[in-house]
């Protein structure tokens, strides 16, 4: 019964903060100065021309009408019809999402693994030369930002050793009508592993470029939780069996050290979809942070709010499943 109601309350939260987001964005992209109408007129339009795109667009209303109208629009499944591309805000949001999950995912899975091996070595090598040079690699990719960390790939892997694509989501030569947009895990499903290895070399250095600051981040935290860990007593007493001290690290300190970074994970998960809009400018990436540009260049408002709400449910959808995890995971919440 507790988990239920912890469930329900959230769910309450989640609908409160979506609420509140969507006439945030409504609003402010409203009186912020600029015709979207402006963008899709020729330059011999007339004033009947305005007039009727104005109205065809809701633009003739009121905020709170219009807002009432989108919303009612967004509780049956219609999110509006993009500007520029003259179609549906949901095709459009929904078809380019699955680009912007894969890369998010490789870009935790990435860093999970980076940030984990320099913490388990910095806790393996604690007071020695390895903690310090892995705490000077943690603050070197702290200080600089992903899409620095893109050129510099860009730079090294693009230009000088080119070994993996700079632009795009996949080879044309290679292209083939897919049945969904995920293309990594369906070109796997398939067995089609010439176009995992093309996805994967287009997807290596934005996944690479957003996972070097999280990996750092991961590491900074577990090597602090796992080095506080190492002077409990259970762990003195694995020691006094005779354990080695990785199997120590590994079996005995992790289970629990690790409690604190999965809480980060997930939220950090949240801020590295949002983090893909530069990176994926920066190589071409045909995910929704390119989208969400290029709607914010064009004054495509119906799309950009279709957007920044998806952006909203992933980022509270993450949090709940996470609040969920810590509370299974965690023996003193779940028997609280």
């Amino acid at each position: 019964m507790q988990l239920l109601r912890t469930i329900l309350g959230r769910l309450l939260t989640t609908a409160i903060t979506l609420m509140g987001v969507a006439v945030i964005v409504f609003v402010t992209i409203r009186v912020v100065p600029g015709n979207p109408i402006a963008m899709m007129l020729p330059p011999g339009a007339t004033e009947a021309d305005i007039a009727r795109l104005t109205a065809q667009y809701g633009f003739d209303k009121s905020i709170p009408e219009q807002f009432g109208i989108w919303l009612l629009g967004v509780m049956q499944g219609d999110f509006g019809t993009s500007i520029t591309a003259r179609q549906p805000v949901a095709g459009l949001v929904l078809g380019r999402l699955p680009a912007t999950l894969e890369l998010s995912v490789m870009a935790l899975v990435m860093a999970c693994l980076i940030g984990g091996a320099a913490a388990l070595a910095g806790t393996r090598g604690r007071e020695t030369k390895t903690e310090a040079a892995i705490d000077v690699a943690n603050g070197m990719a702290l200080s600089v930002p992903d899409f620095l960390w893109g050129l510099v790939l860009i730079l090294l892997f693009g230009v000088l050793w080119p070994l993996f694509h700079i632009s795009g989501r996949i080879s044309p030569a290679l292209d083939l009508p897919f049945v969904t947009n995920f293309y990594l895990f369906e070109s796997l499903i398939r067995l089609r592993f010439d176009l995992w290895a093309d996805i994967v070399a287009h997807m290596f250095m934005p996944a690479l470029a957003l996972a070097i600051p999280l990996a750092a981040i991961i590491g900074q935290l577990l090597k602090q939780s796992l080095k506080e860990t190492m002077h409990l007593d259970y762990v003195t007493l694995a020691r006094t069996k005779g354990y080695g001290e990785t199997r120590v690290i590994l079996r005995e300190a992790l289970r629990n050290a690790i409690l604190p970074t999965l809480t980060l994970v997930g939220v950090q998960f949240t801020f590295l979809i949002g983090g893909t809009v530069i990176i994926e400018r920066l190589f071409s990436y045909e995910g929704l942070g390119n989208l969400a540009i290029e709607a914010v260049i064009n004054r495509d408002l119906p799309l950009i709010q279709g957007i920044v709400l998806l952006f909203a449910a992933i980022f509270t959808a993450v949090n709940l499943i996470v609040d969920l995890l810590y509370a299974v995971l965690n023996p003193r919440l779940r028997h609280g």
